[in-house]
């Protein structure tokens, strides 16, 4: 990936380069700036002038949210969600 700055009084640019599958490297600077992470969902918003914008995906609604996690083959008991929910806060905090 090449990448490189443009600044102007209170703007800017950074430039990078999209590969031949598509796919661009989000730079350092940027990533901050959203407040994003590894794995994080982001939003690409056209506006009728043609300007592209870029943020973290939101999701308005709980309706927006469905099929986003995938489907269980069964329904879980709330003892073993809660279980699933400690262990990814253990792995997240600690590592592993």
């Amino acid at each position: 990936m090449s990448l490189h700055m443009l600044q102007t009084n209170s703007t800017k640019q950074l430039v990078a380069t999209l590969s031949s599958k598509g796919q661009i490297t989000i730079p350092i600077e940027v990533r901050k700036h959203l407040g994003i992470d590894t794995k994080a969902k982001v939003a690409f918003v056209i506006e009728p002038s043609g300007i592209v914008q870029v943020s973290p995906a939101k999701y308005p609604d709980i309706e927006s949210l469905r099929g986003i996690a995938g489907k269980l083959k069964k329904p879980l008991s709330w003892k073993e969600v809660t279980r699933i929910a400690h262990e990814d806060a253990f792995k997240e905090k600690y590592g592993r």
